[in-house]
């Protein structure tokens, strides 16, 4: 017997149904999908939608994950330690993404949406923060993730609603002052 995981009728599947949802988001809002049209649009029974996703919750946060991650190529991200380099790319693919689900979703995926890129933006900060930093702070580098991914998400927010800059020069002159902290500031705003 193949193994569930790496069976391609699975996987084929389990995409065919995301695509679907994927589609079906595209013409109705999410609150006016249900299981039946995600599984008509499938064309698989409900029985087969249920192996795979617990809800349309689920799988609304399972599509959205994956599209995050293909956005930040999370091969290089993993890759990378926490630099200049970094910081621009990561917000440069938050803001694309956040751009693309906008073209394609209705209203309603907000809170989904911003509570994913909050977490995945967590995990890759804390990663590279364990790179450079000892695990005995462990703490300490979980809450800087936090805010670091906290912070990217909300100048990928004010960047979308204030600035007609692009992506990667919004945030290139913040980029210092996220490295540095305060010892970046030159001696004119300092007291």
């Amino acid at each position: 017997m193949t193994n569930s995981k790496t069976d391609p009728r699975i996987v084929r599947t389990r995409k065919l149904i995301m695509d679907s949802f994927i589609h079906l988001s595209g013409k109705k809002e999410f609150k006016d999908i249900t299981i039946n049209d995600i599984a008509k649009e499938a064309t698989v029974n409900r029985a087969t939608f249920y192996y795979h996703f617990t809800d349309k919750f689920d799988l609304l946060e399972k599509v959205l994950s994956e599209v995050l991650m293909i956005n930040l190529n999370s091969d290089i991200i993993t890759q990378n330690e926490l630099n200049e380099k970094t910081i621009i790319s990561i917000f440069s693919s938050i803001t694309n993404f956040q751009q693309s689900i906008s073209n394609r979703c209705h209203r309603g995926y907000e809170e989904t949406i911003e509570a994913i890129i909050k977490k995945h933006l967590e995990t890759i900060f804390y990663k590279m923060l364990l790179k450079k930093y000892s695990a005995e702070n462990d703490e300490a580098l979980r809450i800087t993730a936090v805010m670091l991914s906290w912070g990217i998400y909300g100048a990928s927010v004010d960047w979308k609603s204030n600035s007609t800059a692009a992506p990667e020069e919004y945030i290139k002159s913040a980029v210092p002052y996220l490295l540095h902290g305060t010892d970046f500031l030159g001696d004119e705003f300092k007291n």
